[in-house]
């Protein structure tokens, strides 16, 4: 029998935790079925639509963070350039273009291998990290998009830093 075939009871389903968490932090949320969740959460510049799924084969809880941007075909192959330039500086998780509905998300998952339970904290930071990622790079996301600027262009202006107050 090799470590992978060992099978670990969990105490409570890691999307319960996630349930727990929206509730404690008065979130809205939608429990779409039992490896789901759904939630908006207000942004700066945007509402972010989140969903956390519960992927049993990969011991991993899984965020996607959309925001309602809808990428035009003639904007396509600039936005995957940005997205590139963008996944060289996240940290941790990933923006993607979804062809299928071609909006922007960002991905990022909690590997829970072995029957690890999620924390809160976990939960909170996995959640407020996504949303500091998509803050972060929203508005280049507008420029290229909305505003037909090139991907270095809008990744310049949004890592533009200001010292000190006018």
């Amino acid at each position: 029998m090799s470590l992978m075939e060992i099978e670990l009871e969990r105490q409570t389903h890691p999307v319960d935790m996630i349930e727990v968490v929206a509730a404690t932090n008065d979130w809205a949320f939608e429990r779409s079925g039992e490896d789901e969740i759904a939630m908006t959460v207000e942004g700066r510049w945007t509402d972010y639509h989140v969903s956390f799924s519960w992927m049993e084969e990969f011991e991993a809880l899984h965020l996607a963070s959309a925001f309602d941007i809808k990428v035009p075909e003639a904007r396509v192959n600039e936005v995957i350039r940005l997205i590139s330039h963008i996944n060289g500086q996240v940290l941790m998780g990933h923006f993607d273009l979804w062809r299928q509905e071609d909006v922007i998300i960002f991905r990022q998952s909690l590997l829970l291998a072995g029957g690890a339970e999620p924390t809160n904290r976990q939960v909170e930071v996995l959640l407020s990290s996504a949303i500091d990622a998509c803050e972060a790079y929203y508005q280049a996301f507008q420029f290229v998009v909305w505003s037909g600027v090139d991907a270095k262009t809008a990744m310049d202006a949004v890592l533009f830093e200001t010292v000190g107050e006018a």
